[in-house]
């Protein structure tokens, strides 16, 4: 397939921040772009802005008829639309080209310098940082993002086609689809057990990513993962690494070491080691395009952060409210110390969003741990996204589990005047399902309030 031929391009799922991201790049190229989703987002408005058609009902006289002209028409998918939707049934039945989100993303990608950020925690923040340290230093590149940048107000950044940042996606084994020159691996988490079956299973996924690698490819892996590679750290024995790591005025400032050189007072604002360690790879990475160190320390100092990746929403003296997509143990253990670090001593409010009954099913007893850490707990009903429920895997069921005395179920509607009631000193509210579509309104209300 070659898609200089492709004139229309229809999505079925076109909200999702993967898919919106291709869509906005096809809209970039003057291609006829449209696409169905479920529900209506600030994200699917935003595109529509842009001259995109989008519906939202499951109905094949939905689909405009320029689309059905299946000469001229390329059908990109997401994997979480069920099976008997009828609009991607028509599409299959009808011989037309069609895709899933990771095999274009292969595709358009394949003949560029591209540089692939994978594994289970940390990909939207680095491939963000990624993005901006080349734009800062002038590289002509084109980012695919899992998240809103900040810097780009947006998940798709076009400045160039001579190289690619993507985040490569373990999920479906999508990450299989590129051919990187540079990758990194942040982490290599027990996830998505619902695709794999087992960790053992994730972890071959993960090297077979690695075989995708160009020939003289690079690739950068977190100290301790059990891979090959250059490797990135803290105060450790890593190629590179952060030392003298202090905190001053709520920033990160160290010491970065290459294999090459070291730089003095190296500045990041976000908070979390976790974060830090996503901004370092990035600058391991940029290295590799030959973009000059001290230009990219300097970019590192300016990155503002992703929306829902420890988003500080309100930050006063005596109340902060922060957002993070958290939705794994690992990533609720990494916003629980960011918070301690920052926030020393601060009595912490929880609000949780399972997302997924299988992962609840997987992870229960680690949740149940990671959440314990908090002083209190609002526990949210599982969020299904693409899947059915499961019998006994309810939120109910985690909050049994939760070790601290002050925790309590709660619907969304009812949310806001219980943190309201209970008066935190910091109030962090994490989940992938549509607790974000919640931020906002709690953010008006609690500003009123300090």
């Amino acid at each position: 397939m070659r898609l200089k031929d492709i004139h229309n391009i229809y999505f079925i799922g076109i909200g999702g921040i993967g898919m919106s991201a291709l869509a906005r790049y096809f809209k970039l190229l003057k291609k006829n772009v449209a696409g169905y989703d479920k529900t209506e987002t600030p994200l699917t408005r935003e595109i529509s802005d842009l001259g995109i058609e989008i519906h939202y009902t499951d109905d094949i006289s939905e689909i405009p008829a320029d689309y059905k002209n299946v000469e001229n028409t390329l059908v990109v998918y997401t994997p979480a639309i069920p099976d008997d939707h009828k609009e991607f049934r028509f599409f299959a039945s009808g011989g037309f080209e069609i895709k899933k989100r990771s095999e274009v993303l292969g595709i358009i990608t394949k003949d560029t310098f591209c540089l692939a950020v994978a594994g289970t925690h940390g990909k939207t923040t680095t491939s963000s940082i990624l993005a901006h340290l080349l734009k800062e230093t002038g590289t002509p590149v084109t980012a695919f993002l899992g998240g809103i940048s900040e810097d780009f107000n947006s998940n798709f950044w076009f400045g160039g086609s001579e190289y690619s940042v993507v985040e490569a996606d373990e999920y479906d084994r999508s990450f299989l689809q590129l051919s990187p020159d540079v990758a990194c691996i942040t982490s290599i988490d027990a996830d998505h057990l619902d695709i794999y079956g087992d960790s053992t299973e994730l972890r071959k996924s993960f090297r077979e990513f690695v075989d995708k690698l160009k020939p003289g490819g690079k690739l950068f892996i977190r100290n301790g993962l059990p891979l090959e590679g250059i490797t990135y750290g803290i105060e450790d024995d890593s190629d590179y690494c952060i030392r003298n790591l202090r905190i001053i005025h709520g920033a990160y400032v160290f010491d970065l070491e290459t294999p090459d050189t070291t730089l003095k007072g190296v500045k990041f604002n976000k908070p979390g080691k976790h974060n830090l360690l996503n901004g370092l790879v990035a600058f391991a990475m940029a290295i590799q395009v030959g973009s000059p160190p001290n230009r990219l320390a300097k970019a590192l100092e300016t990155f503002k952060g992703v929306q829902r990746r420890f988003s500080y929403r309100i930050k006063n003296v005596d109340f902060v409210f922060i957002d993070d997509y958290a939705h794994h143990p690992t990533e609720i253990n990494a916003v629980y110390d960011a918070i301690s670090e920052m926030h020393e001593s601060k009595k912490i409010l929880a609000v949780f969003q399972p997302h997924l009954f299988s992962r609840t099913r997987d992870f229960v007893d680690d949740f149940a741990r990671s959440l314990s850490q908090f002083d209190s707990v609002l526990l949210l009903d599982i969020y299904p996204a693409r899947e059915k429920p499961i019998a006994g895997v309810t939120s109910a069921w985690l909050m049994g589990k939760i070790k601290i005395q002050n925790k309590k179920l709660i619907q969304k509607a009812d949310l806001i005047e219980e943190i309201k009631r209970q008066e935190p000193e910091v109030l962090v509210t994490m989940g992938a399902g549509d607790i974000g579509l919640e931020i906002s309104k709690i953010e008006k209300e609690l500003e009123h309030e300090n």
